[in-house]
């Protein structure tokens, strides 16, 4: 059986005019997370907020009791240097640090924003040292990326504390809210559900009413939503409906 629904609503389209209410409100309406996009303007083009943000947000949201539990602030690190902000943003409040396998194969070893390394990282070691901050790590792809690179990290049985505790399959190009769902990523998601039954599976971008059975079907459990969210007139309905498409198809899988 896969694991139950998660919904994780995104705060790039939240009123950033009164962000902490709005993200107690949303957790308020039975999310589950909420999923914090953090852009540096160089692994994408955009740039949202940084760590002082989430710092803020955090006073509005209580923390998790367990791993994986309410209130947890997922953040999804679109920035090219992420072993840099590991600590940084633990101590922001982030729950799950999840980076991108594109940025990770091309970063340094720095472990702070002003230090300098001529050592790369590696997913791997991202993985681990995220895990030996105590906090949960996930690792993302772009749609440009096959999901053939995550075999050898999620089947690394020798090591447990380098496989992550989440994959994030993008189904829109990372940068932007607002994108039109790519159900050609779907298969992605597929493969890993298939291989790992229990494995917590995100999919983001362009999810809602409209496009979650889809998501379902192909086995993935935790949906991040944006604008479907927090643009809507009832978003506890909404969040209702994209938990029961998960759910009732968990027997399924």
């Amino acid at each position: 059986m896969a694991p139950k629904a998660i919904i994780a609503p995104s705060i790039l389209s939240a009123d950033f005019a009164n962000l902490g209410a709005a993200c107690s409100d949303t957790i308020g309406h039975d999310a589950d997370w909420l999923h914090i996009d953090i852009m540096d303007g160089h692994f994408v083009p955009n740039i949202t907020f940084g760590a002082p943000v989430v710092t803020k947000i955090r006073s509005h949201v209580a923390r998790p009791k367990t791993a994986n539990g309410k209130g947890t602030f997922d953040c999804h690190m679109m920035i090219s240097e992420p072993k840099k902000w590991v600590k940084e943003f633990k101590e922001a409040g982030c729950d799950l640090y999840c980076f991108h396998y594109e940025a990770a194969v091309n970063s340094t070893a720095a472990e702070a924003p002003a230090e300098q390394s001529a050592k790369t990282t590696s997913p791997k070691e991202m993985i681990a040292y995220i895990h030996a901050q105590g906090i949960l790590a996930g690792i993302a792809i772009k749609p440009d990326t096959s999901v053939d690179v995550l075999w050898d990290i999620l089947d690394n049985a020798s090591n447990p504390t380098e496989i992550p505790d989440m994959v994030l399959v993008m189904t829109v190009h990372p940068g932007f809210g607002g994108q039109k769902f790519m159900a050609s990523e779907l298969p992605k998601v597929q493969a890993l559900r298939q291989r790992y039954p229990e494995l917590n599976i995100e999919v983001d971008g362009g999810l809602g009413p409209a496009t979650i059975d889809q998501a379902a079907d192909a086995g993935a459990n935790v949906i991040v939503a944006g604008s479907a969210v927090f643009g809507a007139e009832d978003p506890a309905q909404v969040i209702k409906l994209l938990r029961e498409a998960v759910d009732g198809r968990r027997n399924r899988l």
